[in-house]
């Protein structure tokens, strides 16, 4: 059973507010992480009391991505696909076991986007990697002034699974963030589009409960139907066959030579050098937390 301790939940002038509470981590992403946001979802669905959901992160960030530590067992993910295994020599894949672990994810992340209440991400610090696909399947997202999206692995080590980004940007400033893995700040986020809304931290959670307070005036099911509505456009240009692709890429892009060689590195000099190694030549993120 996931740890309840790492997702909090609670309901109060008809919100449902989940926090990812990792703060010491980054509030970085594991099985226990992902499964109690899906499980806040769930909860506050078939809540009464609920009109809107706020999904945010203690701490001095929304998310920094998927944790990679070694320690972090993806054991749970693969125990979904029951093929029998074989002796597998070094560097073996099995690209099936791969999409189900993290095709698991990805339907879980897109909990946000099937839920028929409205969602808004209160986004603060930073939103990376694995991150930004959950991040990007909240319908709303409001973002504090000095913080910072983006997707790093593009550079190595990964593709968007929800892939959101083209969806929500269009062509042009998908192909700009996503082909160089550069960072997306709070004022090129609202004027691309990426956001909704920007506030100071100190009014990002008091502004975010505002507005998500307003949806209790409106009729649920009118809530559910228009969003369906607007969803169901994305849907009809292929979103679920990109996200099918997108997870299998994924798993391709970690086991390409390239892909193995950096993540040997995580032994050899540490997971904080290994990631300014592969920054460096973008100078965008320096020492600021992955």
């Amino acid at each position: 059973m996931p740890d309840a301790s790492v997702v909090l939940y609670e309901e109060r002038d008809s919100l449902a507010i989940i926090t990812i509470n990792r703060p010491e981590k980054l509030n970085t992403l594991n099985e226990a992480v992902i499964q109690g946001i899906a499980d806040g979802i769930d909860a506050a669905t078939a809540s009464p009391d609920v009109s809107a959901i706020i999904l945010r992160g203690a701490g001095r960030t929304f998310t920094a991505g998927y944790d990679l530590n070694p320690g972090d067992s993806r054991t749970p993910w693969a125990r979904r696909y029951g093929a029998k295994e074989v002796d597998a020599r070094p560097g073996a894949w099995d690209p099936v076991r791969d999409y189900q672990f993290m095709g698991y994810n990805m339907k879980r992340f897109m909990k946000l986007w099937e839920c028929p209440k409205p969602v808004i991400a209160q986004m603060h610090g930073y939103a990376l990697g694995g991150g930004t696909d959950l991040l990007l399947c909240a319908d709303l997202i409001f973002m504090a002034e000095d913080a910072i999206i983006g997707y790093p692995p593009s550079r190595v080590y990964g593709t968007p699974t929800t892939m959101m980004w083209v969806y929500r940007l269009g062509l042009e400033h998908a192909k700009q963030f996503l082909l160089s893995g550069d960072q997306v700040d709070a004022p090129t986020a609202l004027r691309i589009g990426l956001v909704s809304k920007v506030f100071p931290l100190d009014r990002l959670a008091g502004e975010t409960e505002a507005y998500a307070r307003r949806f209790q005036h409106i009729p649920a099911n009118q809530l559910a139907l228009n969003k369906l509505l607007i969803n169901q456009a994305y849907e009809n240009m292929g979103l679920r066959t990109t996200q099918m692709f997108g997870t299998f890429f994924d798993g391709i892009t970690r086991h390409t030579e390239e892909a193995l060689r950096w993540a040997e590195d995580f032994r050899k000099v540490g997971f904080r050098e290994t990631i300014s190694r592969r920054d460096a030549p973008f100078g965008d993120y320096g020492e600021r937390p992955r």
